[in-house]
């Protein structure tokens, strides 16, 4: 089956091809995982363009990937994932990421049941909110020299828990132990640190949350199991970036990979998806600056867990050890970075671009935890306020087919101002209330912007990733208070 206008070629039930015909100048194709459910409202979105777009990329290898959650975004989809080859003039996009430096998720367990605290859920989501700064502009309670802030940059999330705010085996559980080693604090502006310098902590605005979630549904029980996790488990969400600091290293090298076109003669039919050579030294620039910027979104993610801990001891009056408040995984899902993977039978240095875009090495891989070499790499995909998340493990079809990723949510169906327009907040709370989901927010308007109804059903889309085997469900989870931004 084809699409004539768009080129859109079914390979099979969750995989369509843009073949690298479709526009002169494209190097591979593009390849989109969707299902027939879905492909209406893709059909309506400018993001399969940019699938095509990013094919253009000097040194890109395999294809343009997109998961099921794509939706357009700056220069590449969100939901896109590419891989450009270092030796051969691979470049690094700063579209290819975002402005929200790994913005990312993080899962937090329990050993609270929900039947034992159901009534006490609106209680202990007021304490989460008057703990956790959140909204536009909001300052955490830890205030840093620029001293203390390079090193931040440097150490990540390590920072923190040197600090107390956290053990070491919160850091065994996180992607790359939240800490990239390319970090250069020199390459970060002023303005960034700035931006920066006091918001560690905050959950900040947009799509960013807390959940209070509690697990509705085993798929594998085996590894559910190994996880310590189970059915009627109260378990928590956190959903946050590097704030401002990684807008502005974004908006900062914008500018200069802009000047790159021109430098090292790169054609790219949108001028959004400007980028530099790996080995360039702008590119190695950017990746120094995104490192930190990275490190940071993973410093302040700890320090949320570190908060959340706090609440629930001061709510339920015991430690968070004895709370069991372990950390299931902590996975990024906008970043850049420098892997190996087998691309036509050789190891190949590939910078591989995830905006949107989940971490999902499958079982075997190196770079895990030993807990997790035999089950794969913990995968979380939260879905809207209103329907549920999910905790999945990576594949080794992951491995062969999208560099090790997944989807990363549900994905945007109305645009924020859209959804504004059309979304009556206090409808939306009445709704949620009634499916026993308390919300508190910072402000009116996130409530229309974050509705159920602006997002695709993430049931429906991790389905895709499920079925396509790039991922495979362990647990579903349904929300029970929200805190947004």
């Amino acid at each position: 089956m084809t699409n004539q206008k768009i080129g859109l070629e079914k390979i099979d039930e969750y995989r369509y091809r843009i073949p690298k015909t479709y526009k002169p100048g494209m190097r591979t194709d593009g390849i989109i995982y969707t299902s027939g459910q879905l492909l209406e409202s893709l059909l309506r979105d400018k993001a399969i363009e940019q699938v095509a777009n990013v094919s253009f990329l000097p040194g890109i290898v395999k294809s343009s990937l997109a998961m099921p959650d794509i939706h357009w975004g700056y220069g590449f989809p969100i939901g896109g994932v590419a891989a450009t080859d270092i030796e051969k003039g691979g470049v690094v996009s700063p579209g290819g990421v975002g402005f929200d430096i790994n913005c990312g998720v993080r899962l937090v367990k329990t050993n609270l049941f929900y039947e034992d605290i159901r009534e006490k859920i609106p209680d202990l989501l007021n304490v989460l909110y008057h703990t956790i700064p959140a909204g536009v502009g909001s300052k955490g309670s830890l205030r840093l020299s620029e001293a203390e802030e390079e090193k931040l940059l440097l150490k990540g999330a390590a920072w923190m828990v040197a600090k107390g705010y956290g053990t070491s085996e919160d850091l065994e559980c996180t992607e790359a132990g939240g800490q990239l080693p390319d970090a250069d604090p020199s390459l970060v502006s002023q303005h960034a640190y700035e931006r920066g310098k006091a918001q560690v902590g905050t959950l900040g605005s947009g799509n960013h949350f807390l959940e209070i979630q509690v697990i509705d549904k085993i798929f594998e029980e085996e590894i559910a199991a190994q996880l310590n996790l189970f059915k009627g488990q109260i378990v928590i969400m956190i959903h946050s970036g590097s704030r401002g600091l990684g807008h502005q290293v974004c908006t900062d090298y914008l500018k200069v990979m802009l000047e790159c076109l021109k430098k090292y003669e790169i054609n790219v039919p949108d001028r959004q998806l400007a980028c530099a050579p790996v080995d360039s030294k702008e590119g190695r620039a950017y990746l120094g600056a995104m490192s930190c910027a990275a490190n940071y979104a993973w410093a302040n993610r700890q320090m949320l867990m570190h908060l959340t801990r706090m609440a629930f001891e001061q709510f339920f009056k015991t430690g968070w050890q004895k709370l069991q408040m372990n950390l299931i995984y902590d996975v990024a899902h906008n970043i850049a970075k420098k892997e190996q993977h087998i691309v036509n039978g050789e190891k190949k240095s590939l910078c591989v671009h995830r905006k949107g875009a989940t971490r999902a090495f499958g079982p075997g891989h190196p770079e895990l935890p030993q807990r997790y070499r035999n089950t794969g790499q913990p995968v979380i995909i939260p879905g809207d306020m209103g329907r549920n998340s999910y905790l999945l493990v990576g594949t080794q079809k992951a491995m062969d087919e999208t560099f090790g990723s997944t989807c990363h949510g549900a994905g945007r169906l109305m645009s924020r101002s859209q959804a504004i327009r059309t979304l009556n907040p206090k409808k939306v709370i009445e709704e949620l209330r009634q499916k026993n989901i308390i919300v508190r927010s910072a402000g009116k308007e996130i409530i229309s912007e974050e509705a159920p109804q602006a997002y695709k059903d993430v049931n429906v889309v991790v389905d895709v990733v499920h079925s396509a085997g790039i991922s495979k469900k362990v647990c579903r989870m349904r929300p029970l208070g929200v805190i947004k931004g």
